[in-house]
């Protein structure tokens, strides 16, 4: 049996049929599902994450098996395997990733990858070039990534570039856009409050009323 299909027998026989039911009409029925509550999910993947972490190499054949797979569990397996797996990540390995991020494209897994690939950028002054480029481009996944890789970076947020990010996606109506704007606002500004208060006074008109909202939540 090889690892691939360990992976999903194990997460196929935990499985429960009337909660994948569930979980599939609460995503609007764009995937199917095994059926696990996340904690279960976490703690059955546990074991192969401890041998990923053991050897220090990412098995990307595995993971595009995995991302493959009709399943969520799978390409949520994946996602946690990259956040587990974070510390040997490099640039490099972001087209890739790229490829997770634009297909089965759903807000699930794309609030997992965005950390990612923002942790990358710690490290790499060119993901913040590149984040550039995402915040503009035609599918507004991928800009969703853009404005909230910063998400949790607190006094590592590079305020110009969000700002500017930011600002390239004023205006969209599109509800995963504006809400990804608030988000980013509101995460940073437990850590800066008063960089937040100034970025909505002078850019207020432009923003929606959603991201405005939340963006306001914490202060």
């Amino acid at each position: 049996m090889t690892k691939f299909d360990l992976i999903r027998s194990t997460l196929e026989k935990n499985g429960d049929p009337e909660r994948a039911a569930g979980k599939a009409a609460y995503m609007r029925n764009k995937f199917p599902f095994f059926g696990l509550v996340t904690p279960k999910l976490r703690l059955l993947c546990k074991p192969f994450f401890a041998e990923a972490l053991k050897s220090g190499v990412i098995d990307w054949e595995l993971l595009d098996r995995c991302w493959d797979d009709d399943h969520r569990e799978m390409q949520y397996f994946v996602a946690d395997y990259l956040r587990q797996m974070k510390k040997h990540l490099r640039y490099e390995d972001i087209p890739r990733i790229e490829r997770y991020i634009r297909t089965k494209q759903w807000w699930d897994t794309i609030d997992s990858l965005d950390i990612t690939i923002g942790y990358i950028g710690l490290t790499d002054p060119r993901v913040s070039e590149l984040m550039l480029k995402w915040s503009v481009d035609p599918d507004f996944w991928v800009r969703r990534v853009a404005i909230d890789h910063q998400l949790t970076l607190k006094t590592a947020t590079d305020t110009d570039l969000l700002e500017t990010i930011l600002v390239n996606n004023f205006g969209s109506k599109e509800f995963f856009i504006n809400k990804a704007i608030g988000w980013s606002l509101r995460d940073y500004s437990k850590t800066n409050p008063q960089w937040v208060r100034d970025f909505i006074n002078r850019h207020g008109s432009k923003m929606s009323r959603l991201s405005i909202r939340e963006g306001s939540k914490y202060i």
